[in-house]
């Protein structure tokens, strides 16, 4: 598969870039989801549109300075790069972190559950990953090792492992799980927002082992790192939260 390039049209002479399209788009549409079943976790839909008011600044800072901090020598004395994002350069670990971070605060704010309010969030997220990993395919960036597979990303001539179609497959097929898991068989605050954090990372920590231009830590690749303390904070608090809920004899579902 190639690249038909970064560029989605011009308007008044303005790149509109593939990258931002897909990324707004996803996040778009995982908050009209997010939305439209706030009231099946008693939260009242409007709060969604508070919270994606927070949620837009602090994914992007959140996932550009995590980008630039840990490839600082690209991008040391250079504001202008720093603060260009529309060609890529976005880490979804610090997206995700800040916005969980700042998610905090505004619902202690606006005095609605922390905890249920990321179960009903953590259903749409690997939707808007899956849809905004297609901007890695347009900038021909995040890719993986050469391989010669019949589904190859193609760049330059070369063939590379299409990273970013394992990523948007395993998220959409994620989305959907945990979808059909919130209807149907959700039993504590806390189990949709645990199950995502370990699911997401073990597809994350496998996918991140193709991929070419991460930072190391040793044999490991940061992403990896973070992936596994992802996957073993989420299996704690799964554990913890569900005998809490247990001991308690209230799940806090109703």
């Amino acid at each position: 598969m190639h690249s038909p390039g970064s560029v989605a049209f011009r308007i008044f002479g303005l790149d509109v870039m593939w990258y931002g399209l897909l990324i707004g788009g996803g996040f778009l549409l995982a908050t009209i989801i997010s939305y439209l079943r706030a009231p099946k976790h008693q939260i009242k839909s409007d709060f969604i549109l508070d919270l994606v008011i927070w949620m837009i600044p602090a994914a992007i800072v959140g996932a550009r300075a995590y980008y630039v901090i840990f490839s600082w020598s690209d991008y040391a004395g250079d504001w202008k790069k720093i603060l260009d994002i529309r060609s890529g350069g976005l880490a979804v670990h610090g997206g995700l972190i800040l916005c969980f971070l700042v998610g905090y605060f505004v619902c202690k704010h606006y005095k609605q559950g922390f905890v249920r309010t990321a179960d009903l969030v953590a259903v749409s997220i690997p939707l808007a990953q899956a849809i905004g990993r297609w901007g890695n395919f347009f900038n021909e960036e995040a890719h993986g090792m050469q391989t010669d597979l019949p589904w190859a990303q193609i760049i330059d001539g070369v063939g590379y492992h299409p990273t970013f179609l394992y990523e948007s497959i395993w998220c959409f097929a994620l989305f959907w799980f945990l979808l059909w898991f919130d209807n149907r068989h959700r039993s504590f605050n806390g189990q949709i927002i645990c199950l995502y954090m370990i699911l997401y990372s073990v597809e994350r920590f496998f996918v991140e082992g193709l991929r070419t231009d991460s930072l190391m830590f040793g044999p490991l690749r940061q992403a990896q790192l973070i992936s596994l303390g992802l996957i073993l904070i989420g299996i704690v608090l799964y554990v913890v939260l569900k005998k809490r809920a247990a001991s308690k004899g209230d799940t806090g579902l109703s």
